[in-house]
């Protein structure tokens, strides 16, 4: 899995993506889905690490069927607010 963490406008970003989805793009109907080397592409984790990355987050953006079963088994997601695309698990979670 790779993790990167961003700063945005006083909120903490952690985008975390599946290492073999990187790089690659899927489109189903009219939704995309793009796993851009320059957002997702920064440490690689192992997924027993997920959590710590996950719990500095105020912003949560998560590609792959790995890292999204994970954080949902580790509460930090909604199994009912998951998207797919193309078979591919996607979640994005905002704490307010």
């Amino acid at each position: 899995m790779y993790a990167k963490v961003h700063g945005r406008e006083g909120e903490v970003l952690v985008a975390v993506c599946d290492k073999e989805l990187l790089g690659k793009t899927f489109t189903e109907d009219d939704l995309v889905m793009d796993v851009r080397e320059d957002f997702f592409k920064g440490e690689l984790i192992k997924p027993d690490s997920l959590g710590g990355f996950l719990g500095k987050a105020s912003i949560l953006n998560l590609v792959g069927n790995g890292v999204v079963n994970r954080a949902v088994i580790e509460g930090f997601v909604d199994a009912d607010s998951v998207l797919e695309i193309c078979g591919i698990k996607h979640a994005q979670v905002v704490e307010l």
